[in-house]
């Protein structure tokens, strides 16, 4: 684990060295661990085993197993367990039964598949049949950087993103939360946006605010990363990749600070390049850099404030 206060500068971005680059991988091994995922997803049901699968691509396990978390994010046995499960949700919405389910996704029966929703979606088979009465209310909202969509649930936000198209915005929350019911509903959601627009403002928080978060392990300890860094800062992707102990899994890391489904609160837009330069931001470079020049004008750490909890559909901000 690696201090934040040795590893963080108050800095602004350009002052990042080019020294931290890394040397990159070669271009021949995107081939190999474009097979190792094909093996993984067309033999999921017979839940291969790591030397199996390295052997088969002619690589000793410890390379195998390296590589994959570099170029994927997560390890082979956690992309089998995705695998596997988004093919056992595909069962049970079919109504089919635990123990049906079970069997044909190549589980010894429930008490598996109750242990795998759990470990990866923090949810029972029975919650994520039941998933369908999870209602989210939601509004377009402005704020001090622009219109954004809020979602909101009795377990705490699941979206706040800043929007440019309309129509796409609601697409995604209906893309990241299918089985949820979407009510748009201002009133539903005004004291948490009062709340967000007057931390982007620079003011204190005045209440907790709940984070619904779902996504693979890796993506759910980096966005826990990103909170951590405090405003005023940045940090280089190296460095998130390391706080969460996969040093190799660079551009996984880089694809969940993208992949970030709450602008501010995970503050994504902290994250910059090796070299100094600032990198793409989801919701527009030039709204990144606004958000960098105001907290860094503003010098109100973040870590003096009151941090998101975070509900991983079970995680405050």
């Amino acid at each position: 684990m690696i201090d934040l206060s040795q590893s963080v500068e108050n800095r602004l971005p350009g002052t990042i060295t080019p020294s931290m680059n890394r040397p990159k991988t070669p271009s021949s091994h995107y081939a190999r661990m474009e097979l190792a995922i094909r093996l993984l997803a067309h033999r999921s049901i017979d839940q291969p085993a790591l030397s199996e699968v390295a052997q088969e691509l002619g690589m000793s396990e410890f390379h195998f197993h390296r590589l994959f978390v570099e170029f994927v994010g997560l390890t082979p046995k956690e992309f089998v367990q995705f695998i596997t499960l988004t093919n056992a949700k595909t069962l049970l919405r079919e109504s089919n039964s635990l123990l049906t389910t079970a069997i044909s996704v190549g589980l010894s029966g429930p008490s598996r598949l109750h242990d795998l929703f759990l470990a990866v979606d923090h949810m029972t088979p029975g919650e994520f049949k039941n998933s369908a009465g999870l209602q989210i209310h939601w509004a377009l909202v402005d704020t001090v950087l622009g219109p954004a969509l809020l979602a909101t649930t009795p377990r705490g936000i699941c979206r706040f993103s800043f929007v440019t198209d309309v129509k796409h915005a609601i697409a995604e929350l209906r893309n990241n939360w299918p089985e949820a019911a979407l009510v748009n509903d201002a009133k539903a959601v005004a004291e948490i946006r009062d709340e967000i627009d007057a931390r982007l403002n620079g003011d204190a928080p005045k209440r907790r605010l709940g984070l619904l978060l779902k996504g693979s392990p890796l993506r759910l300890q980096v966005w826990r990363a990103l909170i951590e860094v405090p405003s005023g800062c940045v940090v280089p992707y190296q460095f998130l990749a390391e706080k969460v102990g996969n040093p190799a899994a660079v551009r996984a890391t880089a694809s969940a600070v993208g992949a970030n489904p709450v602008a501010g609160l995970i503050p994504c837009h902290r994250v910059i390049r090796a070299t100094g330069d600032f990198g793409r931001y989801q919701w527009g470079t030039e709204r990144k850099l606004a958000m960098l020049a105001r907290e860094y004008a503003l010098g109100k750490p973040t870590q003096s404030l009151r941090q998101p909890r975070i509900d991983t559909d079970k995680r405050e901000s």
